[in-house]
């Protein structure tokens, strides 16, 4: 029988999407449920069918999975954060593993198993950036995150994955917005100043960074807001205003005003110290960053003489922890700021083998080419889109024999993985990371060589 809108049934869960959605099947038809969790027994009440598939809400959970755990969230049933917050720890770890498998399975063809997972210790309070988009209605002050494919803003200033000096520091951000009189970004209008506030934290140094993403080019009451952040946030060291006046739903905008304090704050990940500026590129879990990190390390095997290039490299991250088990290490990346950063990195570590080209990857590559710096390991660490298909072309035509790919979307790297294959590159190894403990997000670390 068909199902339609309204409809109540029975429905046992057996799996999850990379999305967080819960899936059981009726009648042949996949449902997805959101809330659920694999083993749950529920009553679901359908809210949306289409020829392919059915969308459901939980109405009931008749009985509950082994694997469910009650949520210690209030809003994680509303947020579009945290997936997992009601499954326990260790299935989260088998479905994540299973996600980058099935992914390497289905779009890159390669029936490949991955090694063990690498969890987390902590699942808790362990993001170093948050960015809250503000509402601000009738004398009313929200700021939290984003219902799943919404942007309603679920009141969130407490967040469980977030560490307590940004609560506190939302709390200093109302008092000024309300007695300051500031109206918030309505994204319908183009109306309004305040679109969002942004924390990092430094885990290592315990420094951080506040800034307010405004619509405009100034703030009211400059003073009375780095006074109430002041006297809320232990640490702080920089208070900014990014300035987006941009009617897109890209977050920050391309020029910052430092408005109190440092322009940067200093992390130090495996024993090299890092600065961090507002727009630069930082992985968001310090802790488990140093495992990502140690893993490309392993995977990559370094000699001491190989030249290495660091694709995508942001501040230099991953690149500076590799520099001294390497001959000489060249950075790719597009964001000047970012390149800066990286230089002013390898200057305060010491390190005079690395060196940073501000340039896309094909402009970067053929800047090497000129210097004579060919390399024998190439690290790749895109965005979520992956790497551009011409890419693979340039690597191969630098001879290059051994690439590890980090990515934190498994769909784009099976992908890529395949464009590499038809190129006479092997998948050698492959490792799922948890970094985002409690979301449906995780990274892969994998090996690639020539044959």
């Amino acid at each position: 029988m068909a199902l339609k809108k309204n409809d109540e049934i029975k429905l046992n869960i057996d799996s999850v999407t990379p999305l967080g959605s819960a899936v059981g099947r009726y009648a042949g038809m996949a449902v997805f449920v959101r809330n659920a969790v694999p083993g749950d027994e529920i009553l679901a009440h359908i809210i949306k069918t289409s020829k392919n598939y059915a969308v459901g809400i939980v109405r009931e959970i008749l009985v509950p999975s082994p694997s469910r755990i009650p949520s210690d969230c209030p809003v994680s049933d509303k947020c579009g954060g945290c997936s997992f917050r009601n499954i326990d720890y260790s299935a989260e770890l088998a479905a994540k593993k299973d996600f980058v498998e099935q992914n390497i399975r289905r779009i890159g063809h390669m029936d490949f198993e991955a090694e063990d997972i690498i969890g987390a210790d902590e699942t808790c309070f362990y993001r170093n950036k948050a960015e809250y988009p503000v509402r601000i209605e009738n004398g009313s002050f929200t700021a939290g995150f984003y219902a799943f494919k919404s942007h309603r803003v679920v009141p969130a200033d407490s967040c469980r994955l977030q560490p307590p000096e940004f609560s506190s520091g939302i709390r200093a951000f109302e008092q000024w917005a309300l007695k300051s009189k500031v109206d918030s970004f309505d994204e319908k209008t183009g109306k309004g100043l305040l679109r969002h506030i942004y924390f990092r934290k430094a885990f290592a140094t315990g420094q951080i960074m506040a800034c307010a993403v405004i619509n405009g080019r100034t703030i009211p009451n400059p003073e009375l807001l780095v006074s109430l952040l002041k006297s809320a946030v232990p640490g702080l060291k920089s208070v900014a205003v990014n300035i987006n006046q941009k009617n897109t739903n890209v977050i920050l905008g391309s020029e910052t005003e430092i408005i109190w304090g440092s322009d940067k704050i200093t992390d130090i990940l495996l024993g090299k110290k890092f600065v961090i500026s507002p727009e630069s590129f930082y992985q968001v879990n310090r802790s488990q960053c140093e495992k990502l990190y140690s893993c490309v390390a392993q995977f990559a095997c370094l000699t001491g003489t190989e030249t290495v290039l660091d694709m995508y490299c942001g501040a230099g991250t991953i690149g500076l922890t590799l520099a001294d088990k390497c001959r000489a290490l060249y950075g790719v990346e597009i964001v000047e700021q970012a390149v800066e950063n990286a230089r002013e990195n390898a200057a305060i570590n010491g390190i005079t083998n690395a060196h940073f080209i501000a340039a896309d990857a094909f402009k970067g590559a053929e800047l090497l080419v000129k210097k004579g710096a060919l390399p024998d390991v190439v690290i790749l660490d895109p965005p979520r889109k992956g790497c551009q298909k011409e890419l693979f072309d340039i690597i191969y035509n630098l001879g290059v024999k051994k690439i590890v790919y980090v990515s934190c979307n498994s769909a784009t790297l099976a992908r890529d993985l395949e464009i590499l294959n038809s190129k006479g590159y092997r998948l050698k190894r492959l490792k799922a990371v948890d970094m985002f403990p409690r979301t449906a997000h995780v990274e892969a670390v994998s090996l690639v060589e020539k044959i």
